[in-house]
């Protein structure tokens, strides 16, 4: 096999640690996302597609690093396969090359509609529990990302003409994040 061995990993927080994933695999180039899967929208999977090219091998950890839902999942393999990229799922053991059998496809379709489950899953025991928390006045939300100081110099930057997603990684954050609170009325104190 000639070209290039990519590496793509994704994490869904910062705070999580992206290291157990193609740990001892050698790599020439890797891309790393930290943002939830359910979105298509990540800028290093983006960066990643872009980057590869005929010849070149993406590893990726497991199929739900990819993408959480079916139609992403196929979406991104048929775009890295349309341009001669052969992708490999490290832990499920599976490889598209874009001359898949039946039996391949059917096992994407499979895999991704469990990943696309589990996350319908845990969606819904974490609406679970932050009802139950309201319900004894325990769930008081998520904590801002940023101080209100911070906010309002997101803002001022914004004003100035930065871009959202230079903001978002310099803050930590996540480009919706950063529109949120563009759009968000500041209060006065």
């Amino acid at each position: 096999m000639t070209g290039q061995r990519i590496g793509y990993i994704r994490v869904s927080t910062v705070e999580q640690n992206e290291s157990r994933q193609l740990d001892g695999f050698d790599l020439d180039e890797k891309f790393i996302d930290k943002a939830s899967g359910r979105t298509r929208d990540r800028p290093e999977l983006d960066r990643m597609i872009q980057y590869a090219r005929k010849g070149d091998t993406v590893l990726v950890h497991s199929l739900d690093r990819l993408a959480r839902n079916v139609t992403d999942l196929q979406g991104i393999i048929a775009e890295l396969n349309a341009k001669g990229v052969r992708v490999e799922i490290v832990t499920q053991g599976l490889v598209f090359t874009g001359d898949d059998n039946p039996m391949t496809k059917l096992l994407l379709q499979m895999l991704g509609a469990v990943a696309e489950f589990e996350l319908a899953t845990i969606r819904e025991r974490q609406a679970e529990g932050i009802a139950k928390a309201k319900k004894a006045g325990k769930y008081k939300g998520r904590k801002p990302a940023l101080s209100p100081a911070q906010v309002a110099e997101v803002r001022n930057r914004l004003e100035a003409g930065e871009s959202v997603s230079a903001l978002a990684t310099e803050y930590g954050i996540a480009r919706q994040t950063v529109y949120n609170y563009k759009a968000a009325v500041p209060t006065s104190s």
